[in-house]
């Protein structure tokens, strides 16, 4: 079978032979999977692949574009099936082999190659006081349950073992034996993954979520975490690093909403956020206590040639009857080494607190810190600086970085789920909002923050009492594993004061006055709540609640801002110069108010849901809006695509981290703060008219059943992704856009080939401003508007106006199929003049490859979900209309297209 994916690959753009490394990965993954085809008597089926692959591209290059049409056309249910199948394995090995290529550039040597950032560096180190910039800084990442990562963890685990052998094939050092093993070893996973099927049979549990992510820790992020602080010790250090006290601290934190986001996921409760805790809490104090052990049993080092400091000799003696039995076995094991048995005696400590021995166990991390320190300056003063700045300092980064919960568990609700639960609480109240100098709900609720509620009020529901467990499982949470383990709430769809300070009303019902240490955390999602931003927080400044927690924290607030639902809400183009607009006036506010403030983003991964390149977006935020703190959600697919390797979770680290660093140097401000207000009047134009374009898009009426109709949208709930349902309800008639969550939103957009959430609306914006020079000026100095142009190009290029068409066709409104094709060929035209191209991605040259790699594969699979689509939305008249058992295949095949194409276009939500 040929391969077009390696024939378009250009050799001659590559001098130092990458690319034809890519080339021989597909090359032999390709002939693999064809064997394993082969050998199973499926070889029609190879056959059948390459067939549908060719028509599809030459109707993509102006031939015959019915051809594919007839292909798929003549297929049965069961043939599509297995043509889905062998094509989703397809996409999979070739993303295998992309992903290890992507790590070959990272690793190389050559910075033009590499594409990443180890010219970041130095202009780091210029920065001037690096070590004092470096001291303050606070990354964040918050791992999200979002459903948005479509393989099933079977899938995942082949693809890693695939990957494991390939390793073995490709390493120079092994013989033609070892070489021959691995391809045995290839042949039978590939020929596993070929059977496996791509579908979950199950929906997954909470619990499976948090034991997934579980796995990116395990598997990449202990090792990536203490690297990028290695590399950011390099790019400031004065001394050899390794060799002196790093001025480098743990400023990564991890957070996690997987098990504590209950918006709209009622398998979430109080029971499943204690649980996941426990998993986290299991989870790193399992690695802690193995990386103890390992580091201990490498400082073998005398006490003649590295003597204990007398703090340490002091503490070897304290744990000597602390613990007499276990520490006597300890110094038998290791005598005359005492850097080994206190580092030792800790890991006994990590495995007593992890099991829940009291008398053993930390009682928090700082003293697990306080123990290495003291070994560490031991080994300094005893002139062993390499032994105590090596390994060691890894260890104490681990500690300072996840502590023992691992990663910060949020909890987030909807505001409306506050309200009804506070209706019912009020209701037992002797309180008349009407009645003269009766307090408003919001005085009357920041009253009861701040006193307490009546004795006799109780919760009356299930509902009401979920939401009470649930504060009450955060202070038991922090109290059993810190104040950082389970702080923070996040208040979805916030629009008034009273939505947050609801939160801390219900803490004060729930736990009385007993420790909780409770972060309220405001989300503004759509168009008009992030433009009346300003007014909530002003508003909630001004109650009691409020201003006596912000002096107990120094003042210092977290405000998250929501890309998705705003994108949703009034396009993708209004949404980006909302939020630009939205972030400028809350650092204003907070700086009238002398508040520190931390911008969370709930950027998602996909292009219809904020994602992008992510160095370039910090680089692009509004002047003041990081200030040495970024926190941005990473969700589904852009969790595993970032970390599941260890090269890779480096790099990106790298990429969050240098951009922190840089977004608030002069130089940056300036552009930024001039490029703003030099093209305000431009982004004014364009945000209002996309916005006005958007709406009379999304507000014909019937759309949302356009929607669901020309989609997979309806059955997305059965690829059973996540915990969380698909829809905000059950209603299938008189649907409402309201009603579709902005993960399936854009998912559905992705499968029929149209991606109008990344790109609908900016072409008629641009056209009223009416001055291509302007707009390529715009481009040239304003980095949020290019950033916004080159994510519409992506966006764009992945997309097909001839399938798409097809897809709409099926929705019976002509023109709303006519309106997204008008408006994708004048964005399409307008975004190429700006970028001064002939065609998208031409000067993203490995970019526009792997596109263009992979559009027949895409498109054939395409052909077959447009078939699957029209036997169960349209069937037949009579004799004509498909039995019930036909409808449940082609439903099979639909949902097998879907999964593969989410694979091949390499996003989902």
């Amino acid at each position: 079978m040929t391969n077009p994916l390696a024939e378009a690959i250009h050799l001659d753009q590559d001098p130092y032979g990458l690319d034809r490394l890519l080339e021989a990965d597909i090359d032999i993954l390709t002939q693999l999977h064809e064997q394993v085809l082969n050998e199973r008597g499926a070889g029609a089926l190879a056959t059948l692949m390459q067939q549908v692959q060719d028509s599809a591209a030459r109707a993509a290059d102006g031939g015959d574009p019915e051809e594919p049409g007839r292909v798929v056309g003549a297929l049965t249910a069961t043939q599509a099936l297995q043509l889905a199948q062998a094509l989703t394995v397809h996409f999979h090995l070739i993303n295998l082999s992309e992903e290890r290529y992507r790590s070959r550039l990272i690793r190389g040597t050559h910075s033009e190659v590499a594409g990443t950032a180890p010219d970041v560096w130095p202009a780091v180190a210029a920065l001037g006081p690096a070590a004092a910039r470096v001291k303050n800084l606070r990354i964040h990442p918050v791992l999200t349950a979002h459903p948005t990562e479509a393989r099933r963890r079977a899938v995942s685990s082949a693809l890693h073992r695939i990957a494991e052998q390939l390793d073995r094939y490709d390493d120079p050092g092994s013989g033609s034996q070892e070489r021959d093993f691995a391809q045995r070893r290839m042949l039978e996973e590939i020929d596993i993954l070929s059977r496996t099927s791509p579908l979950r049979t199950t929906p997954p549990q909470p619990s499976d979520e948090v034991r997934t992510v579980m796995s990116v820790f395990d598997q990449t992020l202990f090792q990536a975490v203490p690297r990028l602080y290695r590399t950011v010790e390099s790019a400031i250090a004065d001394g050899e690093p390794g060799r002196c006290r790093p001025s480098v601290p743990g400023f990564l934190r991890f957070g996690s909403w997987v098990g504590g986001d209950r918006d709209g996921n009622p398998f979430v409760t109080a029971e499943v956020t204690r649980q996941t805790m426990s998993i986290q809490a299991e989870c790193i104090l399992k690695a802690l206590a193995t990386g103890a052990d390992r580091v201990a049993r490498t400082l073998t080092m005398s006490e003649d040639a590295s003597p204990p400091s007398p703090e340490l000799a002091s503490a070897l003696a304290r744990d000597s009857v602390t613990a007499p039995e276990i520490f006597q076995l300890i110094r038998k094991s290791s005598p005359g080494e005492p850097h080994r048995q206190k580092l030792l005696f800790v890991a006994t400590r990590l495995t007593a607190t992890r099991e829940g021995q009291i008398d053993l166990a930390y009682r928090e991390p700082a003293e697990l810190v306080a123990d290495l320190s003291l070994i560490q300056t031991s080994l300094e003063q005893a002139g062993d600086t390499r032994a105590a700045f090596g390994e060691l300092q890894h260890l104490i980064w681990l500690a300072e970085t996840f502590g023992f919960h691992l990663a910060d568990l949020e909890v987030r609700q909807h505001s409306d789920v506050h309200r009804r639960v506070l209706d019912e609480l009020l209701g037992q109240l002797d309180w008349d909002p009407e009645a003269p100098g009766s307090p408003t709900r919001l005085e009357l609720l920041d009253s009861l923050a701040v006193n307490g509620w009546p004795a006799h009020v109780q919760a009356l529901s299930d509902a009401t009492r979920e939401v009470l467990d649930t504060l009450r499982v955060m202070s038991w949470l922090q109290e059993r594993w810190g104040a950082q383990s389970c702080g923070r709430h996040v208040v979805s769809f916030t629009q008034q004061a009273q939505h947050l300070v609801a939160v801390r009303a219900l803490a004060r019902l729930a736990v009385g006055d007993a420790a909780l240490r409770l972060n309220v955390v405001p989300l503004f999602e759509t168009g008009a709540d992030l433009s009346g931003a300003v007014g909530v927080l002003e508003e909630w400044l001004t109650l009691e609640s409020t201003r006596s927690w912000l002096d107990e924290v120094d003042w210092h607030v977290e405000v998250m801002v929501g890309y998705s639902d705003s994108a949703k809400d009034v396009g993708p183009a209004s949404a980006t110069l909302t939020l630009y607009r939205a972030q400028t006036q809350i650092v204003e506010w907070a700086q009238r108010h002398g508040i520190q403030l931390t911008l969370f983003h709930g950027r998602g991964g996909s292009l219809g849901r904020g994602g992008g390149p992510v160095h370039r977006a910090i680089l692009a935020q509004p002047p003041g809006s990081v200030s040495g703190r970024f926190k941005v959600t990473e969700q589904g697919e852009v969790i595993f695509a970032r970390y599941a390797d260890v090269t890779l979770a480096q790099a990106h680290l790298e990429r969050l981290t240098s951009a922190v660093l840089l977004a608030d140097t002069d130089d940056v401000v300036h552009r930024n703060r001039a490029a703003a207000e030099e093209f305000d009047d431009v982004a004014t134009t364009v945000e209002r008219v996309s916005r006005e374009t958007y709406l009379s898009l999304v507000r014909t009426p019937g759309f949302a059943d356009v929607v669901a109709a020309s989609s997979p949208l309806e059955e997305l709930g059965r690829l059973r992704l996540g915990s969380r349902p698909a829809r905000r309800s059950g209603a299938e008639k008189g649907r409402d856009l309201s009603d579709f969550r902005a993960i399936p939103w854009v998912f559905a957009w992705s499968q029929i080939r149209a991606n109008v959430p990344g790109w609908f609306g900016l072409g008629s914006g641009l056209a009223a401003v009416g001055d291509l020079d302007r707009l390529r000026a715009a481009y040239r100095r304003w980095p949020l508007f290019a950033s916004m142009i080159d994510i519409a190009e992506m966006s764009l290029a992945k997309a097909n106006p001839r399938l798409a068409k097809s897809f709409l066709a099926l929705g019976g409104q002509l023109s709303v199929t006519s309106a997204v094709l008008a408006e994708y060929e004048l964005t399409r035209d307008l975004v190429l003049a700006i970028l001064e191209q002939e065609e998208l991605l031409e000067r993203k040259l490995r970019l526009g490859t792997r596109v263009a790699l992979r559009a027949p594969s895409i498109d054939a699979l395409s052909h077959l979900q447009l078939r699957a689509l029209r036997v169960i939305r349209e069937g037949g008249p009579g004799d004509d209309a498909p039995s019930e058992e036909d409808r449940e295949q082609w439903t099979r095949v639909l949902l097998t297209t879907v999964n593969g194409a989410a694979a091949g276009l390499q996003n989902t939500g």
